[in-house]
């Protein structure tokens, strides 16, 4: 009888034991998905951020371009006036 009741002690630990692992497994399992949601979540907030940059980034650049097109029209202007001028000047019209 008490090699029974020693069994049913031995068993009744090794019970407790894993119900004890599991509940730690859960807990880690749980962790880990409030973890993936907090990454997802932080993910797709850099995802717009990153968007609003490109944005932001291409129009700075095509400042630039414009900026340029209208330097090289001023300068293009400038020369195709001093021809005529030239070319006026020099029949004496």
């Amino acid at each position: 009888m008490e090699l029974a009741n020693q069994n049913l002690a031995d068993e009744n630990h090794r019970q407790n034991r894993r119900l004890d692992i599991l509940e730690e497994n859960a807990k880690a399992q749980t962790t880990l998905a409030l973890s993936v949601e907090r990454l997802a979540t932080n993910m797709e907030n850099m995802l717009k951020e990153q968007k609003e940059q490109g944005k932001r980034l291409e129009t700075l650049e095509s400042r630039d371009g414009e900026m340029w097109r209208k330097v090289i029209g001023y300068i293009a202007t400038a020369i195709v006036g001093i021809v005529v001028g030239f070319i006026f000047t020099h029949f004496g019209m």
